[in-house]
């Protein structure tokens, strides 16, 4: 087996607390850390959630398994060479289910492998579209590039401007759901500033929608990450390194986004970037995963996928007004 190849080593399932609320919790073993998933639905078959693993083989896992309570099977197969797919079946539809997917690394004091965890809420279903903690505040969210700027482009054509916008706008419409006042720099495939504005004039803009906004409290920026390799791969965030609630801030995103995506952890990082220096409220940029990376491109296309990064960022910003 390929050093790079992941195998899924036991399952089981149990009930358990995550932030106060009782989960039912399916864990998958792994044998090393890095897991990259695609989560799905189909409708023909409503009740089923569907996840494809990639790099991953299926080990000595049974390949049906039959469970009891809200889970009702797990058919796990590989599907093609390494590339295994994971079809857990439930009572319901999943669309009516509260539940999130995320990995855990290996924890080593513990004595835990690295796990892929899906916990369903027993209490059911939350609003969809909403998260809790934004009531009344005021978010300035900054879709990364547009217009005459494509930003970073991936392998098969992908540009992060579509990416950004289309992730920002899905934040824009939890936050705004949940009784947020949520302000654009951008709504559109446009230049904030112009078309042909120096990189300074543009970023300038960008900051100055929230010196415009007299409430703003806080400015997220969403980009994606790029690097001639395309082996890099993988979610990280930044702050500027006089703000200590934008580290803050940052922090929370990373957690909400590594639980989300299923990615790497490159860590939160400081950064001199013109938004961060410039903003007059706590800032972060997201840099998602690697539009340069052939299976993260993959997975910034996904409207499935971009719905759970916005889910991600829309908790952190709730956490980050609440305490949490």
């Amino acid at each position: 087996m390929a050093a790079s190849t992941h195998e899924l080593t036991y399952f089981k399932s149990y009930e358990t607390t995550v932030d106060g609320e009782e989960v039912i919790r399916f864990e998958l073993g792994l044998n090393r850390d890095g897991l990259a998933y695609k989560e799905s639905t189909k409708a023909y078959r409503p009740n089923t959630l569907i996840l494809d693993l990639d790099d991953t083989i299926p080990g000595r896992l049974r390949h049906q398994m039959q469970l009891s309570g809200i889970g009702e099977s797990l058919k796990v197969q590989e599907v093609e060479l390494k590339h295994t797919r994971l079809q857990l079946n439930f009572t319901k539809p999943v669309e009516e289910l509260s539940y999130r997917v995320y990995t855990l690394s290996e924890n080593r004091k513990e004595r835990k492998p690295a796990r892929l965890v899906i916990d369903v809420s027993k209490r059911g279903k939350k609003a969809a579209g909403s998260t809790e903690g934004v009531e009344g505040h005021t978010i300035v969210l900054d879709a990364g590039h547009g217009g005459s700027d494509t930003g970073a482009i991936g392998p098969s054509g992908l540009t992060e401007k579509e990416v950004t916008l289309a992730v920002t706008q899905k934040v824009r419409d939890i936050l705004e759901n949940s009784g947020a006042h949520v302000v654009m720099t951008r709504d559109s495939d446009r230049d904030v500033y112009g078309v042909n504005a120096t990189d300074r004039q543009e970023l300038q803009a960008r900051v100055d929608v929230g010196l415009r906004e007299p409430a703003t409290e806080i400015f997220v920026s969403v980009h994606c990450n790029a690097f001639s390799s395309p082996s890099a791969h993988g979610v990280e965030t930044y702050y500027y390194a006089g703000s200590p609630l934008g580290y803050r801030l940052a922090a929370l995103l990373d957690e909400e986004l590594l639980r989300a995506g299923g990615l790497q952890d490159r860590g939160v990082k400081d950064a001199n970037f013109y938004v961060l220096r410039h903003s007059a409220v706590p800032a972060s940029l997201v840099e998602l995963a690697f539009i340069t990376n052939y299976q993260e491109e993959r997975l910034l296309a996904d409207d499935g996928y971009q719905s759970g990064l916005a889910e991600a960022i829309a908790r952190a910003i709730g956490r980050y007004f609440s305490g949490n």
